[in-house]
């Protein structure tokens, strides 16, 4: 099990992003959480084995609809989670 810090750049905020990935990393089985940052980007912080991380992250390139994905940064994270849920945005 590994955690991952995972940042996407875009038109990824006032369309839905947050509550799709959150659903999206629950279907996977994920751990973790969801916020948005002030400079527009969503961050996230994810614990599961590592095909599930990469089938997140392959999710979170694309969005749901309505989101136009510039970049995805995605290294180490810090923490074990149980359930996946939101945060306020920092």
């Amino acid at each position: 099990m590994e955690t991952w810090h995972i940042v996407v750049t875009g038109l990824v905020q006032g369309v839905g992003y947050r509550a799709a990935c959150a659903g999206q990393a629950t279907s996977l089985g994920l751990g973790g959480w969801v916020r948005n940052r002030q400079d527009g980007s969503v961050e996230v912080m994810a614990y599961g084995a590592p095909e599930q991380l990469e089938a997140l992250c392959a999710w979170m390139r694309r969005g749901p609809p309505g989101a136009r994905v510039s970049t995805l940064q995605a290294g180490p994270g810090e923490g074990e989670f149980d359930g996946f849920g939101w945060l306020p945005t920092v």
